[in-house]
């Protein structure tokens, strides 16, 4: 029997952090055992934001190196750039002809973004999720792996879908979300904040940090221990992370010392500054060696365009064939 097919992206708009990792990429390492997986680079998506072409490429190329590092198997998933298979915007075109405007302007994620950038609310940003809507029913996804910030914008894919069937006829299938298990991973600097690059490099712990420059982050994190002898933010969020990370055993016996309020936080930190260190070594290392052959990089991109075209070409011609243009 075939798996079923799973499809989900990221933006190349800067190095990976940890959240990324917990959040998406730890989870689409675990899932390319159990489906088909189409994973992009969302290139398209991450120009609504503005960019710099002379950078882009490398933020592309960094991107995929990251992946491969940290477990992404090219013989078992289509890694490629959402550019070299552009019928996805076709789709969205065509998706945008069924779509109210008004599911648009009710996603949280635009009225967020909207805020953060007020100067630059462009057509992008608002329909983007119709393009995210052709990112995975032009693959005939079955599963979408998301964080909860995500799932309305599955919703919106699922609705949709729907839309088109009725409209043209049963075509499409309404793809389920996969909600990741880790929690909402917060900055270091600010935990009342998701983590975030746009906040500056302290906000966030990325996995090409070097041991030094991971301990120096988590000596600025904030700590405490309340009047009930529970931990504030800062201090949960760095325990989360030890969980997270693997010293269940460590974070209990903080956690006691917290409840005690024995606690010393100097070393809670040390801790967890080794337990990330120690856990992102094998990656590091992996990936100064994939560096130093980026036509291996570019080649495995060229592979997964190569594997994942000719399905959005079906798709795309048996959509026109159902729209009756061709």
């Amino acid at each position: 029997m075939s798996k079923p097919t799973l499809v989900s992206g990221i933006q190349p708009t800067g190095k990976l952090h940890i959240g990324n990792y917990l959040g998406a990429l730890k989870n689409f390492i675990q899932l390319q055992n159990d489906y088909e997986c189409y994973y992009f680079i969302a290139t398209y998506h991450s120009l609504t934001a503005g960019h710099d072409p002379k950078t882009k490429r490398d933020l592309i190329f960094n991107v995929a190196l990251d992946y491969l590092a940290a477990g992404i198997d090219p013989s078992k998933v289509a890694l490629f750039n959402q550019a070299d298979a552009p019928e996805c915007t076709e789709l969205a075109w065509i998706f945008n002809c069924l779509t109210p405007i008004a599911e648009l302007e009710r996603m949280t994620q635009f009225k967020d973004k909207s805020a953060k950038n007020a100067k630059n609310i462009n057509i992008g940003l608002l329909d983007y999720p119709v393009l995210q809507a052709a990112d995975i029913l032009i693959y005939r996804a079955e599963k979408v792996p998301v964080g909860e910030d995500q799932v309305q914008h599955v919703e919106l894919t699922r609705n949709i879908a729907r839309w088109f069937n009725n409209t043209y006829g049963q075509y499409f299938k309404q793809p389920e979300p996969i909600l990741t298990k880790a929690k909402r991973i917060m900055s270091i600097i600010d935990p009342t904040k998701k983590m975030s690059k746009s906040y500056g490099d302290n906000h966030c712990i990325y996995l090409t940090d070097e041991p030094d420059v991971i301990l120096n982050k988590i000596k600025k994190a904030p700590t405490g221990t309340g009047t009930e002898g529970t931990p504030t933010h800062g201090a949960a969020n760095l325990l989360m992370l030890l969980e997270e990370f693997g010293a269940t055993e460590e974070a209990a016996i903080f956690k006691k010392d917290i409840k005690n309020k024995t606690i010393k936080y100097s070393k809670l930190k040390t801790v967890l500054a080794k337990t990330i260190s120690n856990y992102f070594a094998d990656f590091r290392k992996k990936r100064k060696e994939l560096e130093k052959n980026p036509d291996y990089i570019w080649n495995i991109l060229k592979q997964g365009a190569e594997k994942a075209r000719p399905i959005a070409e079906r798709t795309m011609r048996e959509v026109k064939e159902k729209i009756g243009i061709l």
